[in-house]
């Protein structure tokens, strides 16, 4: 059965297990026990990939499955073949997904350069126990879907008799037809209810980890949007913007709201809600439905998250840059982060996993998958929304320049704006690259986009640096109101002000002789 999955995938904390299942058995389930095993190369090139091969026996049936990544936080392909009843396992043959989209995926991952077969092994097996219930939502369109409680653990073999383990407690939610928005909505209403969160774990990337002793995985970074190459509209535009911010923003949500204290992840995390609330902003006019770009409702909760883990990271990131250089200058020791100074109450994790975050991005992620609406105002075609994306960059453009002509004269307040306009230019630039590179001169117009991104950073890393020193200016005059010694750092960074500005001036001036790469030639 050769299939596009839509599903959402939460984490349950252990204290709402109970609930959920009573919750789950107010319906009809039916009671499965997985046992499965998964395939990979040594190298492990199909985790790496985003795919997963794997033998499962469900109840007395084995049934052998690969799933691959899709278009977005929702989509996956699939392909499942039953292999019938019978106590021993079948052999893994991946030519039996031949002839399909996910199969031929799989097919040149394992082609090797020599000709010769790629052997697959076993990495590690999973056994679950799973309650099942379909139910149906109720609502335009409608929907049905399959809910799947699965309880139980990875299991890895590290070459040793002893075995490594990862417990697994999730809730699967799997639209079977309908309206996908039918099962955003029973998403955000589980997830609401009873504490979970958005997952982007599987059970396979589970093992790997178990396997390589991986407490930590690197923080996923931005990337550039991937727009359609039919049926670009203003919408589609939208959708292909979100999901690039949405596809740095959850799987580095899904860390820390398992519990990692990673600083790059938090700072990735943060990266990526700044770009989303730019897309927000920016292309809101490229649907005149407002009720499907709901960037008024979506945009509190991603505001109150950024700026509760910039509260918790900011002043440790500043007192990282600033104690080399006061001890540079001489100043005497003293730990501003020690004492009196308010220490949030909020973990990373309480701040991902709060409802108002988790349930913006269920809304946000169910925004990407939509259908084109087939009633209400057009949004608009794409020829107008690259013009009005044009004009919105051309006017970001000239502020930033309009900025750099008075930087010194601007109070604190106007200049800390200045550094969040040059930030959505920047970020509005990375969304409408590769946009113009695609329908307007190839190469030529990507490579004037890199040079015009390029003459941006010189502003980007000076602002930076005098956004920094506010803040940590801000928190040693605070220290000082209770250790003296602290007034050594508040002169220092006082006297440091007015140099800080000019070169913010010098470095957004810059900006007014970059070549602008959305000018038609």
């Amino acid at each position: 059965m050769n299939t596009m999955e839509i599903e959402f995938k939460f984490c349950i904390p252990p204290d709402r297990l109970k609930a959920v299942e009573a919750a789950l058995r107010r319906g009809a389930v039916v009671r499965t026990r997985l046992q499965a095993r998964y395939f990979d190369t040594a190298d492990q090139r199909l985790v790496a990939d985003g795919m997963v091969l794997r033998l499962r026996k469900e109840g007395r049936r084995w049934v052998q499955t690969v799933k691959a990544a899709g278009d977005n936080a929702l989509h996956r392909l699939e392909h499942n073949v039953d292999l019938g009843t019978g106590a021993a396992a079948p052999a893994i043959d991946p030519a039996r997904h031949a002839g399909t989209p996910v199969g031929e995926r799989l097919a040149r991952l394992l082609q090797p350069a020599d000709g010769g077969p790629v052997p697959l092994v076993e990495r590690q097996s999973t056994d679950i126990v799973r309650l099942t219930r379909d139910l149906r939502v109720s609502g335009p369109g409608g929907a049905v879907v399959e809910m799947a409680l699965d309880v139980g653990k990875v299991v890895v073999h590290a070459g040793t008799p002893a075995q490594r383990t990862s417990p697994v407690c999730e809730l699967e939610l799997e639209l079977k037809s309908g309206d996908v928005q039918g099962l955003v909505a029973l998403a955000r209403r589980w997830s609401q209810q009873h504490g979970l969160w958005f997952s982007t774990v599987s059970k396979a990337e589970r093992g790997m980890r178990l396997l390589a002793e991986q407490e930590t995985v690197p923080a996923v970074k931005a990337e550039a949007p991937r727009f359609p190459a039919y049926d670009l509209d203003g919408r589609a535009l939208q959708q292909a913007v979100v999901a690039s911010c949405l596809n740095q923003m959850l799987p580095n949500a899904s860390e820390i709201a398992a519990g990692s204290t990673d600083e790059e992840q938090i700072h990735q995390l943060r990266i990526g809600i700044r770009r989303l609330r730019t897309a927000l902003r920016e292309l809101a006019g490229l649907d005149a439905d407002t009720s499907r770009f709901d960037a008024a409702t979506w945009e509190p909760p991603l505001v109150d998250a950024f700026r509760a883990l910039g509260e918790l990271r900011d002043r440790e990131q500043v007192v990282k840059l600033a104690q080399p250089q006061l001890r540079e200058a001489g100043a005497p020791e003293v730990d501003p982060l020690a004492g009196d100074v308010a220490t949030p109450a909020s973990t990373p994790g309480d701040i991902v996993r709060a409802a108002a975050f988790q349930d913006v991005l269920v809304s946000l992620i169910g925004f990407t998958a939509a259908a084109p609406p087939s009633t209400g105002s057009a949004p608009l075609a794409a020829d107008e929304a690259r013009q009005q994306l044009r004009e919105q960059l051309q006017r970001l453009h000239k502020q930033a320049v309009r900025d750099g002509e008075r930087f010194e004269s601007l109070a604190t307040e106007h200049q800390h704006r200045a550094r969040k306009r040059l930030k959505r230019l920047r970020y509005l630039a990375e969304f409408a690259a590769p946009l113009f590179a695609e329908a307007e001169g190839g190469k030529k117009k990507k490579d004037a986009a890199e040079r015009y991104l390029k003459a941006l950073r010189p502003a980007q890393d000076a602002l930076g640096e005098f956004n920094d020193e506010a803040v940590a200016l801000a928190l040693y005059r605070e220290v000082a109101s209770r250790d003296p010694r602290a007034w050594f750092a508040v002169g220092w960074f006082s006297a440091r002000r007015a140099a800080g500005a000019k070169a913010c001036r010098k470095a957004l001036e810059t900006i007014g002789e970059a070549p602008r790469f959305w000018k038609k030639s």
